[in-house]
């Protein structure tokens, strides 16, 4: 897995005075960071105006991988109340920042909170778990918890905003039990790992070598017979549609996006951050929506 990087240059007198601001809250909001928006994303919609959310990564047109954190991040979570972490090796810097964080500070770990199997048979431990609509449940659910022991006077505002954002990650379940009767058994070719929880919810099946899509994700050169196989995939038709991962671009990928291309294989477009102006629900409708146009073809 690809790791996102930390590069912390954080002067002492800075973390000396923002330590005795540690659990502060702006306006009677709780302060909660988050590593990425997505997450971030989630945390809003339990707990409203209730939180101030700072996610970390947030930019939609950047890499994700190519993020450094900075004094100001530590800042924020030395300031924040919750911490919510996807885990798993994906996002380690924000476990570095924690440790100069309170020991006050809660702290939600996604992987921990999926109960997935960190060490399976298959290979790595996918880290890419927002792409997982019930892993995504059960860490909102975590969320409306540790809300709730922070500030029980609003306890049934946490666990209303819980049960209907709950009530939209059911109707996406519905959503991919249907797209799964028209995609079961169906190939899917990918360029990173990124969105499997969610085509192997709809039945599909990855064809792609996993030595291929784990070069990509690591940044490594890809052997040139993985190439030929990954490009055969797609001049072949032996895959319905090519998830591509659109923040994490190369020669390598580009190549695969141009074969898909010349080989009228439909491509959806996966990802790591929220799309600019969308929300966690809106965005899977979104990826489900185009799933379906592909597989439908």
């Amino acid at each position: 897995m690809q790791r996102l990087a930390v590069l912390l240059v954080v002067p002492l007198l800075l973390l000396t005075g923002c330590s005795a601001s540690a659990g502060a809250e702006d306006g009677g909001r709780i302060r909660v960071v988050a590593s990425t928006d997505v997450w971030g994303d989630v945390v809003r919609q339990v707990g409203g105006s209730a939180v101030q959310v700072d996610s970390l990564i947030d930019d939609p047109s950047r890499d994700p991988h190519d993020f450094q954190a900075d004094a100001r991040d530590q800042l924020a979570v030395s300031r924040a109340r919750l911490v919510v972490v996807n885990g798993g090796g994906y996002d380690d810097f924000l476990t570095q920042l924690l440790k100069n964080a309170p020991d006050s500070t809660a702290r939600i770990d996604a992987a921990d909170v999926s109960g997935l199997d960190r060490t399976p048979d298959s290979g790595e431990f996918n880290e890419h778990l927002w792409y997982d609509v019930p892993v995504v449940s059960e860490v909102a659910g975590r969320i409306a918890r540790e809300l709730t022991r922070i500030d029980p006077e609003r306890k049934a505002t946490f666990t209303s905003r819980l049960n209907r954002f709950r009530e939209q990650l059911d109707g996406l379940e519905r959503t991919e039990a249907d797209i799964r009767r028209t995609a079961q058994g169906k190939g899917v070719a990918i360029t990173e790992p990124v969105p499997l929880y969610m085509t192997e919810a709809l039945g599909l099946v990855n064809r792609t070598s996993p030595d291929f899509s784990e070069a990509i994700e690591e940044g490594d050169d890809v052997a040139p017979a993985l190439l030929r196989e990954q490009l055969a995939l797609l001049s072949e038709h032996r895959v319905a549609v090519l998830a591509y991962n659109e923040q994490t671009t190369g020669a390598t990928t580009e190549q695969v996006l141009a074969a898909a291309k010349a080989a009228d294989v439909p491509v959806v477009g996966v990802r790591e951050t929220l799309p600019e102006g969308k929300g966690y629900v809106a965005w899977m409708q979104q990826d489900l929506a185009a799933l379906r146009a592909a597989v439908s073809r």
